[in-house]
């Protein structure tokens, strides 16, 4: 069941760009604010996202992408001075 929130207190300016953001979507406030609920409900908190991507060892050292990189730029311009 549909659940309603309420935001006490938003700053003038805030609200007014929530409005110019709304309006250049051609959605309402409320709806922008719906679609921008969602989204943030849908993500992961920080503290979820470090739980998940901490589990996952690494198969690369620090010392091959350093490698890789320095093959991908190539010789610096003054490396022959």
């Amino acid at each position: 069941m549909p659940k309603t929130v309420q935001i006490r207190d938003i700053d003038d300016a805030v609200y007014a760009a929530l409005v110019r953001r709304a309006a250049e979507e051609g959605v309402s406030v409320p709806e922008l604010l719906r679609r921008e609920a969602s989204r943030l409900a849908a993500r992961p908190s920080i503290s979820e996202w470090l739980r998940r991507t901490g589990r996952r060892p690494s198969q690369v050292t620090t010392e091959e992408i350093l490698q890789t990189l320095d093959s991908w730029r190539g010789e610096w311009p003054d490396a022959g001075r």
